[in-house]
């Protein structure tokens, strides 16, 4: 598939697909009927695929990003051509000669990559780039904090009052009061806060114990306000956490990591501003843990899409605060012929414990990855649970878990006996992302 002989199966393109109608039309169109002009070389594969006018579009994936151009006129990364040119490619049981790339697949080609090693295609890149006045961008960047400072203390304010007039009078006052105060946070230029708020918004009145939920959510809004408004008295680790969870963007200073990554999973979540994909990747040498975002535009899928379960030979340089796991990838993912064991992990009580010393150093961690070994999907009076094969402990999965497709492929995949699992594990329970089987360990089987 490309010019280091690896090729991606069907399930992993498959993976790469922004939504379910993607997959669905990508898979029409991985079929031969449709295409002429195929070849593949260099790390690249094309065709002509025919569609409902008279020229066929012509599309072209580079598979060391992995990035695609295709002449049709969806706005989805990749569409359903390019994810068909690749499902073709992928049933291709024979290893094709690599040919050259025709001119109008070459020309991209050769932009592409003559941008990824330039410096100004890095800065695009996310990669290290100066701004081109910095007393300009200091006296900007002053001036937002001055205006974060503004709406943290107003809505001290705001959560005081809630609490003096009791937190049953907060289900009287419907939506209306929240929308508002998010809309000041998001004035301050504070998004982080603004976020937050439509989430204290959104449990009054949610169900059973919704008060609880409610002073929870409070108490974490009001020390994420107060460790701002401290923020110049903090570790500086911890005041960039603080400032990330604000809504400020952290600053890509760590050192770069090159290693194979084990792509573990992709999702996206969607709200009606913005898509956000997430990517987990697990260093085989490194042993380490990276996440990647990249985000969407409202009806638009985000750029970045990598298949999981391959691995990749690239670069990724992590971003600062303490705690951090979020990564900027680099130029370039090469994928290689190499072990795809799932990373190292631990029954139900090490998870357990490896999510609360990261809360030690982000208290308002949603979830923490990490993986389980040695765990059965199990029925218990209140939903499915993940168990310890000795059933010493176990994990309840989060409602939304409990509600996916995924849920039934780890249970036929598990059959009753124990298996590893890599999710996300937070205070609602644990979200499970991909699995492998004893009897497959080479073989990541996508949750999500």
């Amino acid at each position: 598939m490309n010019a280091m002989g690896v090729r991606w199966t069907a399930e992993q393109v498959l993976a790469l697909a922004p939504d379910d109608a993607s997959r669905r039309a990508g898979s029409k169109l991985g079929t031969a009927g449709p295409w002429s002009g195929r070849g593949s070389g260099e790390g690249a594969v094309w065709g002509l695929c025919k569609g409902s006018g008279r020229v066929p579009y012509r599309t072209v994936v580079d598979t060391t990003g992995p990035a695609y151009l295709c002449e049709c006129p969806s706005r989805k990364f990749p569409c359903k051509h390019a994810l068909g040119l690749l499902l073709l490619q992928a049933s291709d049981g024979t290893e094709s000669e690599e040919t050259a790339a025709p001119d109008w697949a070459g020309r991209w080609l050769a932009a592409r990559r003559a941008r990824a090693g330039s410096p100004a295609g890095q800065s695009e890149g996310g990669g290290p780039g100066g701004p081109a006045d910095p007393e300009a961008a200091r006296r900007r960047a002053e001036r937002r904090a001055a205006r974060i400072t503004s709406g943290a203390e107003e809505l001290e304010q705001r959560l005081a009052d809630l609490l003096r007039g009791g937190l049953a009078a907060a289900e009287q006052r419907g939506y209306g009061l929240w929308e508002e105060t998010a809309a000041r946070m998001v004035d301050a230029q504070a998004p982080g806060l603004a976020g937050r708020v439509r989430e204290l918004g959104s449990i009054p009145g949610s169900g059973p114990g919704w008060p609880v939920r409610l002073l929870e959510e409070c108490a974490l809004t009001h020390l994420l306000d107060r460790a701002w408004l401290a923020a110049d008295r903090l570790p500086a680790a911890f005041a960039t956490t603080v400032r990330t969870r604000v809504g400020l963007t952290t600053p890509v200073d760590g050192v770069p990591v090159r290693d194979h990554w084990l792509v573990l999973a992709q999702y996206d979540a969607a709200d009606a501003r913005l898509t956000t994909r997430r990517v987990w990747l697990h260093g085989t040498a490194s042993a380490r843990t990276a996440l990647l975002l990249s985000f969407g535009a409202a009806g638009r899928a985000p750029g970045l899409s990598l298949p999981v379960g391959s691995v990749l030979d690239g670069e990724v340089t992590p971003h600062a605060g303490s705690g951090q796991l979020r990564a900027e990838p680099g130029e370039q993912f090469v994928p290689v012929e190499g072990p795809a064991a799932p990373p190292p992990g631990g029954p139900v009580g090490a998870a357990l414990d490896a999510y609360g010393r990261a809360l030690r150093e982000d208290p308002w961690l949603d979830s923490w990855p990490v993986t389980l070994s040695g765990v059965v999907p199990a029925r218990a009076e209140y939903g499915w649970q993940l168990a310890d094969a000795d059933g010493r402990e176990a994990l309840p999965l989060t409602p939304a878990a409990q509600s996916r497709p995924g849920l039934w492929r780890l249970v036929a995949l598990s059959g009753g006996a124990p298996v590893t699992v890599f999710g996300e594990c937070g205070h609602r329970g644990f979200t499970p992302l991909a699995a492998w089987s004893p009897e497959t360990p080479g073989e990541t089987v996508p949750l999500i």
